[in-house]
């Protein structure tokens, strides 16, 4: 059993002052495999004053101080990428398959802010007038379990690259995986206080990040509910903040797509991480002609959606994060029996053979109306609704019928076509016939999916301010 007892703060691995324990519990046996020991609001404190005291030298490194130092985390994140995968699907029991494609995206994220860096203007001139960004401060950094590195790499590499110092709240549930990333951030040799991570509750330590005025931001990933809360918090001291939240993405299959190739792919997008992903593409959006055809083929892939033991190469669908999270999904499942939608495939219960773990019989509604709460509400598990519309006006309004507005998809068999649909659409990103990452390409959402953007010069100008200097003629 593994003990995580320390947290990362001013350079050191340090004995937190918060006494709380909290077990470490494997969604895949439900047995305990650890404990990690909870930082407080005085741990917080002083890694946010340690925080500020590095960021008084921090912000006047050069362009090529901070690319040094992505380039010696790139490197360390290649050399360990093996143990931060294997420890991501041992904790919160992501895939195999999943946790690979992350770490492997951590390390293009990197690359992608050093070329950023490298190409960004600090000083620029705007009409008669020069314009100087500057780092922002103290960057609070507020993550989830379910991608809880990538998270952690996307915006800890920005605030480097931006010269701004940093305080992370990862999730209680992701300990062991926030220690290897600690260890490999304290191995590229940053100076001390830059970088600080405090294992806490989100009402202890988190709240404490968001009213402590030192901290002259917060960037966030989670649920929307959550994300208010921070903003309603932040604006007491003016906080900048960059919120990624929630969402209920939708795929429109339009007509001229090749469905045998389509359907297949749209399922595999919809249980993206076990269906517990943001970006998840749980609303499919078919032509109601094609409805009985779209059903026959999405039965017949299922059989491909392999559940299980989320170490296992070929394991698409592993257990959800928590008991809690199962229940959730459960009551979701039976939501969309009593609201009258189709249960096409799936259902209530666990699959035969692992009643152990918090495994879910990944699940298709078909026939769907987009105002059923599964249609409109983030399930955050491997729960598909098939949803019929009349034409490709009515596909768009279905699209964008919804509060959020974070990722979308289109697949047609006319790249033109996709692009005219996709332009349509309310959302941040928009995928076109498949599932695509950018590390350069804005990441954010419209309505109640967030504020911001992350990733490229986007996210780098969220954690600098632009400071004009006008001169008398």
């Amino acid at each position: 059993m593994k003990a995580i007892n320390k947290i990362y703060s001013n350079g050191e691995f340090l004995t937190p002052h918060g006494k709380e324990i909290l077990d470490i519990i494997s969604p895949t046996t439900n047995q305990k495999i650890g404990e990690v020991t909870l930082g407080d609001e005085v741990d917080t404190q002083n890694a946010i004053s340690a925080a500020k005291e590095a960021f008084q030298t921090f912000s006047k490194t050069t362009r090529e101080e901070r690319i040094g130092y992505l380039e010696k985390l790139q490197s360390v994140i290649n050399r360990r990428e093996k143990e931060l995968t294997d420890i991501m699907v041992e904790e919160y029991g992501g895939t195999f398959q999943f946790c690979a494609m992350v770490t492997q995206n951590m390390i293009h994220d990197i690359n992608a802010m050093i070329d950023t860096l490298k190409d960004f203007a600090f000083e620029q001139a705007v009409g008669s007038s020069k314009v100087f960004y500057q780092p922002i401060g103290v960057v609070g950094i507020i993550i989830p379990w379910n991608m809880s590195n990538g998270f952690i790499i996307t915006k800890l590499s920005t605030a480097i690259a931006a010269g701004c110092t940093a305080v992370i709240k990862p999730s209680e549930m992701s300990a062991q995986q926030t220690q290897v990333i600690a260890e490999c951030f304290h191995e590229t040799g940053l100076p001390k206080g830059v970088v600080n991570f405090i294992n806490g509750l989100g009402d202890v330590v988190g709240a404490e990040m968001t009213r402590n005025p030192d901290i002259s931001k917060i960037a966030f990933t989670g649920s929307t509910a959550v994300g208010k809360m921070i903003a309603k918090g932040a604006v007491d001291s003016m906080k900048r903040i960059t919120l990624e939240l929630g969402g209920k993405s939708p795929n429109i299959i339009l007509d001229d797509a090749n469905l045998e190739v389509a359907i297949p792919t749209a399922i595999f997008a919809a249980y993206l991480n076990s269906g517990q992903a943001c970006a998840a593409a749980t609303r499919l959006l078919v032509p109601e002609n094609k409805l009985d055809e779209v059903n026959a083929i999405a039965k017949v892939a299922m059989q491909n959606i392999k559940v299980g033991n989320p170490k296992n190469a070929d394991t698409v669908v592993g257990p959800m994060v928590s008991r809690k999270q199962y229940e959730r999904v459960q009551d979701y499942i039976r939501i969309g029996l009593e609201e009258g939608a189709t249960l096409l495939v799936g259902g209530e219960g666990k699959p035969e053979g692992l009643e152990a773990g918090n495994f879910v019989r990944p699940t298709i509604f078909t026939n769907v109306n987009n105002d059923m709460r599964i249609a409109q509400e983030e399930i955050f598990g491997p729960v598909l609704s098939i949803i019929p519309y009349k034409n490709e006006d009515d596909a768009v309004t279905i699209a964008n019928d919804t509060h959020y507005g974070l990722a979308a998809y289109v697949s047609s068999g006319s790249k033109e076509r996709a692009y005219r649909v996709a332009a349509r659409i309310d959302a941040g990103r928009v995928c076109i016939n498949g599932i695509s990452h950018d590390s350069k390409a804005p990441f954010g959402g419209f309505k109640q999916s967030g504020i911001g953007r992350e990733y490229g010069i986007f996210g780098l100008e969220e954690y600098l301010e632009p400071k004009a200097i006008l001169e008398s003629l």
